[in-house]
């Protein structure tokens, strides 16, 4: 491992820093906040009934983490590069740590959705830090050690979202219910604080500016187009609605703008607009945005289809889901294998996969309605976690080998963001057709009815989604064979 600060302002004594200690402090971040993406869907049960959320709020408590996180990924980036990677860790961390104390203490909803937003913001800042970091110390084959450990944390972070956060809902601590899926990150926060001295300090030798009005506007066109999606599926699509979606746009047109000039008058853009002309990177990133809309919106459907349609606790239907996470992490670990002997074509075969298995559990769901049995499911749980895994990593590099060496960070980034947004987008969407699905219920139909009712039109989306993918991957595919024999 090379200790060396990459930098003149990096303390002296770094070098004597023993560095895979850090390293595990680094993998514990990356952890937590992963963790707290997917350990929300076990809870949102839960959640709606003892602070009587609403179904729009049950959507912003998980898109507006994800939101936050999205949008601010670039910034938090840069923010490491320019004060120093193991100083924006301990804020990060920090800030982390308090937002997660925020959302175990919230009294109401409202409460519990601001301090999620900012929890995703603390984890914008700090989840780039741990990228950066293992990406400068780190070198050869102790470097493809090291990511190869954080792919495995953040594999197990996502079962664990799902299995001990089911139990520690269901064990019920001290009575804290699901508030101890958040107050859990209190002394996993403190610890890693304490053990951040043994991160080496780096920073980039030559700092970035920072495009705080990029930021500004991104921010403000992406929570119009996601607010008013969420907030539809309780108050239908009233006149604000519709303005704030058209203010959207119209800030979206804005922001290209700004981006345009400043690259043009030679200032670092927040997004390189240049990027988005290349075909394959722009077709590739669509594709980024549409995988991970399908995601994020599967577990909050399934979680509330297991439990509060069919009456699971939450640590039995996050038993239930974790042969899916088992599937998807088996398929991650094998699929540069498999994409180094077979091409693209494992991607695309992975794709039709996952077509097939949204609609496998459609069938399931919608044949067998209130009298679904959930271990039934699971076969076409675990095929979808490993067509799942065959997608999402070997796709994420695809992408990114689109571009030169020059734009990697930028690229690396920019898709970073898209996967958080698009899974927000996606619960945004999902969440509005679930909605749907129980109020096109009759009033004689039970509980259960309902919700499978709801989950078959819920994940019509994810079905449309996945055909879809499947056929831009196809062109995708075709189109990087086409330029690899020119």
């Amino acid at each position: 491992m090379n200790s060396k600060t990459h930098s003149p302002h990096s303390p002296s004594g770094a070098s004597h820093t023993p560095a895979w200690l850090g390293l595990s402090v680094l993998l514990l971040a990356g952890f937590v906040t992963i963790f707290d993406l997917f350990v929300v869907n076990v809870a949102i049960p839960n959640i709606q009934n003892q602070l009587a959320a609403s179904f729009s709020q049950i959507g912003f408590i998980v898109a507006g983490y994800e939101l936050a996180f999205g949008v601010l990924l670039i910034t938090g980036g840069r923010l490491g590069d320019l004060f120093g990677r193991r100083r924006l860790f301990i804020i990060g961390m920090a800030s982390f740590t308090l937002a997660s104390a925020l959302c175990g203490l919230a009294p109401t909803a409202f409460l519990l959705i601001i301090a999620r937003v900012l929890q995703g913001l603390a984890a914008a800042l700090l989840f780039p830090q741990v990228y950066a970091s293992i990406r400068v110390n780190f070198e050869g084959d102790h470097s493809r050690r090291a990511f190869g450990l954080l792919g495995m944390t953040l594999g197990l972070a996502a079962i664990a979202g799902q299995i001990l956060g089911g139990w520690l809902i269901h064990a019920d601590l001290f009575g804290l219910g699901w508030r101890s899926i958040f107050l859990i990150n209190i002394p996993i926060g403190l610890l890693a604080i304490a053990l951040a001295r043994y991160i080496p300090e780096t920073r980039a030798p030559h700092g970035q500016g920072l495009d705080s009005t990029g930021v500004v506007l991104i921010s403000l066109a992406l929570s119009l187009l996601l607010i008013p999606l969420i907030q539809s599926s309780e108050h239908g699509r009233p006149a604000s609605s519709l303005a704030a979606l058209a203010a959207a746009g119209l800030l979206f047109v804005i922001f290209y703008k700004q981006q345009e000039r400043r690259r043009c008058a030679g200032h670092p853009p927040l997004v390189d607009m240049q990027l988005l002309a290349q075909p394959r990177f722009a077709l590739g990133a669509l594709l980024v945005l549409l995988v991970y809309s399908t995601a994020s919106s599967f577990f909050l459907c399934f979680a509330l289809l297991l439990q509060s349609g069919l009456g699971l606790s939450p640590f039995h239907a996050g038993s239930i889901f974790a042969p899916a996470s088992v599937g998807f992490v088996a398929a991650s670990l094998s699929a540069p294998r498999l994409v180094t002997r077979y091409g693209t074509r494992v991607i695309t075969l992975g794709a039709a996969g996952y077509a097939v298995s949204f609609a496998w559990l459609i069938g399931q769901v919608a044949w067998a309605g209130a009298q679904t049995e959930p271990v039934h499911l699971i076969p076409a749980l675990i095929f979808l976690g490993a067509c799942q895994g065959l997608i999402m990593t070997p796709l994420l590099n695809l992408v990114l080998g689109f571009v030169n060496e020059a734009q990697a960070g930028m690229a690396s980034g920019v898709i970073s963001s898209i996967q958080q947004v698009g899974a927000a987008l996606g619960v945004a969407v999902v969440g509005l057709l679930f909605n749907a699905g129980q109020n096109a219920s009759s009033a004689a139909a039970s509980q259960a009815e309902q919700y499978t009712s709801a989950f078959v039109i819920g994940l019509s989306y994810n079905l449309l989604a996945s055909v879809l993918i499947s056929f831009l991957l196809l062109a995708l595919s075709r189109a990087h064979q086409d330029v690899q024999q020119t």
